[in-house]
């Protein structure tokens, strides 16, 4: 059985993997960008200061996870599961820009060869370790990162994951030095660039796209669509929205019952629409139901329908004296008209020049008032 756990484990789970990777980060980043410069290593050097934005991140990570915890407040509805994207963000551009100052650093010593660093062979090992510990820092990382469903946590993992594929590389570029290719390690350096500006940008991009509300994937969309379709009293939907904030998926849908049941009727396919959603998808967590007795999604204009205290004021006039008669009446907003269904108590059954009365002036007010498209006369059992 899957184990659930509460916010603030979840909280506290967060907090350990963050502190736990920026203690191994501060210790990569310390031997590689000192054995690198012992070892007369650019891309070892590169790869230390791409432990260095690990450690960044780590911190970025403890930052968004203490504000993304607190509980929704006057001025931020919501919640601030947001304060993750942003965090993303800003921890993506910063990505881009270690990039670009590796790529520009080791630009200058191709343009003169006699810069450029011959690694070696303690390099080698440096490189090995770094790959083999940023691995299990990966899959800890990953592991805790869908337990707690954050993304931000995922894009830290991968970060990890991109450290360790850098570390191959750099290995490589030092072997090949030392193998006499003065080249090589020169090379992957520019590669570990490439591939941090690359994480940098897609971190970036995704942020961007949760900021602007950005739907869910038309995958997860049609799944949603298919759930709700599937409840009794769904007749369709009319529309559907989602998005994204932090690792939480908001939805809103409209959907189409029968146009004649009753309020409570209607609010109670809501609240099923809402939990089913809620207790099938993990990312869902807010769900806010709309209901329609038509779609209307198609129509080019809408026209105000009679309120309830205008339809008693016209029903007071057409009736007179009758008026006092009527038990209640129920109101119906159908095809851009308005139904009214008149209720009389069974007593009147009895008195046939009564309750013709009142019919045909129910027939009347319907002929009279556009807006009203009929008047229906009932007796209550």
């Amino acid at each position: 059985m899957k184990k659930v756990y509460s916010a603030q484990q979840i909280n506290q789970l967060k907090n350990k993997v963050t502190i736990i990777g920026a203690l191994v980060n501060i210790f990569l980043c310390v031997i590689k960008i000192g054995f690198g410069i012992l070892g007369q290593s650019a891309a070892l050097i590169a790869d230390g200061v791409h432990s260095l934005s690990d450690l960044a991140s780590d911190l970025l990570v403890l930052v968004a996870v203490k504000m993304g915890a607190q509980e929704a407040d006057h001025e931020h509805p919501y919640g601030h599961r947001r304060f993750e994207t942003l965090a993303t963000t800003i921890l993506g551009i910063g990505l881009i820009v270690i990039a670009a100052g590796i790529a520009w650093d080791v630009y200058q010593r191709i343009l003169s060869p006699e810069r450029l660093l011959i690694p070696q062979e303690s390099a080698l090992g440096i490189a090995a370790i770094s790959i083999l510990v940023n691995e299990w820092l990966f899959q800890y990382t990953k592991r805790i990162a869908l337990i707690t469903r954050s993304k931000l946590l995922l894009a830290n993992a991968w970060h990890h994951r991109s450290d360790a594929i850098s570390s191959i590389i750099v290995l490589m570029g030092i072997a090949g030095s030392l193998l006499g290719y003065i080249w090589a390690d020169a090379i992957a350096a520019v590669l570990v660039a490439v591939m941090v500006a690359k994480i940098g940008f897609n971190l970036v991009a995704d942020s961007v796209k949760e900021l602007v509300d950005t739907g869910l994937s038309p995958e997860l969309v049609e799944k949603i669509r298919t759930e709700i379709t599937a409840i009794s009293g769904v007749k369709e939907i009319h529309l559907l929205r989602t998005r994204q904030m932090g690792e939480d998926a908001l939805v809103d849908a409209h959907i189409v019952v029968g146009s004649r049941i009753t309020v409570s009727e209607g609010h109670m396919i809501g609240d099923v629409v809402r939990d089913v959603l809620i207790s099938k998808f993990n990312d869902v967590q807010e769900v806010l139901v709309h209901i329609d007795p038509e779609n209307d999604e198609h129509k080019e204009e809408w026209h105000k329908g009679l309120l309830r205290d205008e339809i008693d004021i016209l029903l007071n006039e057409y009736l007179a004296e009758n008026y006092g008669l009527i038990d209640e009446f129920r109101v119906h907003y159908i095809e851009g008209g308005v139904e009214i269904e008149v209720i009389l108590p069974h007593t009147l059954f009895s008195l046939s020049q009564q309750v013709a009365t009142i019919k045909n002036r129910c027939v009347v007010l319907a002929q009279e008032v556009s807006q009203i498209n009929s008047v229906i006369v009932f007796f209550k059992a």
